[in-house]
């Protein structure tokens, strides 16, 4: 295996700088960073001298590592929320978020994956899904999720003592060994999918919002002849406990799903105050579904849509009841909070009267733009976190890392593997200018779309198909100047073509030492204790196909041949 070291030095011979010699039971990151360490590493040695001494005058205080909370909500588009003049235009109003925010560190520059399951796999294990091909937005049946042997940041911490638990929209896997409390959480309560599941139900169907997943609710079609194509068994949303049982949560009706955002936020309150009181330190992440993509008679904002309802109606009352809750038990000077979007709004094709829309940036969920990937984020710890704005840039897979080094967990974190993240406890200690990153990665599925490196970005699949055969394509943007990427350059800003391209070479070098994993597919839900028949008879073909001349199950093993989805990849924002 290509050394470290040997990368480190392959740098310093290069003139980068003084490279920092690494052994190898170090954390493995992409090849990128090792060219910022180079020439920055002496100083940030030096930095994180004092980090470790005001983390360890901290635990010293408080007589252990901080709690952490990770509050993590879908498709909201940087500005959405913070600014309240913006929000004006957009009619709603997240007091609680906008004063935590005003209390904490503002991320202007905080970027995702494209989309719902490629964000919540990166943040879970510090990679980018493309390394654990966790890059498919899982959908109904999906029969995929994130593999056992991946490290999540519950199993780290958890080995570092701390409690651990996930409430609400989980969104990795139907398999049993995505389940969360099956990937390190002591607790769960979770979905296998995201908000469509409000859709796949009776009252769904009713509408049309969904159409011949429940067929009994239809004429008889005289013409049927398979009754195996449409799915008849899932479950909206599970508990379990690590080492337990795994159970499903009331049924698959709407009235079912309005009421897991609620429960969530209990449990994750209860769980807190449980834990505060035991002196346990914990870390506890709620993600919560914020919303039915059906209509409700109910508004809470001016603009009376899903996306604002949700947020001022469920997002932010439940940031001022957990931020008050911390302050009550005394525990906030020992409490870091993380509140984010996990990716930019469903511009394209959204549900109608949803309220999605571009705010600052151009593009939205499933685009390569800073539209799709550049999120509201904020992060909260009084006393210890300074308020500001940070205008530096981070990657959600940095808040593995850097949840890690916090716990004092980072010898836990496997070195088999890249991981994406950094720790950027300078950047939350010492705020503004003190991130360990300058660039960012951005992948439309299993495919490279664009890369950012501080203010410039290359698009590496562009919109000039011309000039994309000649090799010199316009996808060069100043992102200062162009927020919206509308304005693509080439010969202002073709002296950056050959550091780009070496930063891609790298970044593809390293993936073959270090390659990417395909996905891990199986039978859906299994191992729930009251599934019902349905459920169970996914695993069992019906007795009308056991005699195929083939395994009625063997597609299971090779739906990882299908290519991918198109649908799903990132476009250029102009659908």
């Amino acid at each position: 295996m290509f050394r470290i070291a040997v990368f480190a030095a392959l740098i310093q011979c290069l003139g980068l700088g003084t490279a920092v010699v690494y052994a190898q039971d170090h954390i493995v990151h992409d090849a990128e960073y090792y060219v910022l360490e180079a020439q920055n590493g002496r100083k940030w040695a030096a930095e994180d001298e004092g980090l470790d001494a005001r983390l360890a005058e901290l635990r010293k205080k408080h007589g252990r590592p901080p709690n952490i909370v990770h509050v993590m909500w879908d498709d909201t588009a940087y500005g959405d929320v913070g600014i309240p003049a913006i929000q004006m235009v957009r009619g709603l109003k997240t007091p609680n978020l906008n004063e935590m925010a005003r209390q904490g560190l503002m991320f202007t520059r905080m970027y995702t994956e494209v989309g719902c399951t490629p964000s919540r796999a990166a943040c879970m294990t510090g990679r980018h899904p493309v390394r654990n091909a966790m890059y498919n937005i899982g959908m109904l049946r999906e029969m995929h999720g994130l593999r056992g042997e991946e490290l999540t940041i519950a199993e780290v911490l958890s080995q570092a003592g701390y409690a651990t638990a996930f409430h609400g929209k989980w969104h990795l896997g139907d398999i049993e060994e995505s389940y969360p409390h099956n990937q390190g959480f002591d607790e769960a309560f979770f979905t296998c999918y995201n908000q469509i599941l409000s859709l796949w139900t009776r009252k769904g169907e009713a509408g049309n919002a969904t159409i011949g997943l429940f067929e009994d609710m239809l004429p008889n079609d005289p013409y049927k002849l398979d009754d195996t194509f449409v799915t008849k068994g899932w479950v909206q949303i599970a508990e379990g406990t690590k080492g337990g049982a795994t159970r499903q949560w009331g049924d698959n009706s709407h009235d079912n799903y309005m009421k897991i955002d609620p429960e969530a936020q209990r449990r994750t309150l209860e769980f807190i105050e449980r834990n505060a009181k035991k002196g346990q330190p914990f870390y506890v992440a709620n993600w919560p579904n914020m919303a039915s993509f059906l209509p409700q008679p109910d508004k809470f904002s001016v603009a009376r849509s899903l996306l604002q309802d949700g947020l001022e109606g469920n997002i932010d009352p439940f940031i001022g009841k957990l931020l008050a809750k911390i302050n009550e038990l005394g525990i906030a000077e020992n409490t870091l909070v993380v509140a984010m979007a996990d990716n930019g709004p469903m511009a394209h094709n959204p549900p109608p009267g949803c309220g999605f829309a571009e705010t600052i940036f151009r593009g939205g969920k499933g685009d390569f733009l800073e539209g799709g990937v550049r999120v509201p984020a904020q992060a909260w710890w009084p006393g210890t976190i300074q308020p500001g704005l940070a205008g530096d840039i981070l990657h959600e897979t940095d808040l593995f890392t850097t949840f890690a080094r916090l716990g004092g967990a980072t010898q836990h974190i496997t070195t088999d593997r890249i991981v994406d993240g950094i720790d950027q406890t300078a950047l939350l200690l010492n705020g503004d200018t003190h991130s360990r990153r300058d660039y960012v990665f951005i992948y439309a599925g299993p495919n490279l779309g664009a890369t950012v490196k501080g203010n410039f970005k290359r698009h590496w699949i562009s919109s000039d198909p011309i000039g994309e055969a000649s090799g010199i394509p316009a996808g060069f943007f100043f992102l200062p100047s162009d927020p919206r990427e509308k304005s693509p350059m080439l010969v202002n800003l073709i002296h950056l073509k050959s550091p780009f391209n070496r930063m891609r070479v790298r970044h593809e070098l390293w993936k073959k030492r270090y390659p990417d994993q395909t996905e891990k597919h199986g039978v859906p839900f299994t191992g729930i204790e009251n599934a019902p028949p349905e459920v169970k008879a996914l695993s069992q073909p019906p007795a009308s196909l056991k005699n195929l001349p083939f395994d009625p199950l063997e597609y299971v093993e090779n739906l990882d041949d299908l290519p991918f989805d198109s649908e799903l990849d990132a476009g250029l924002g102009e659908r």
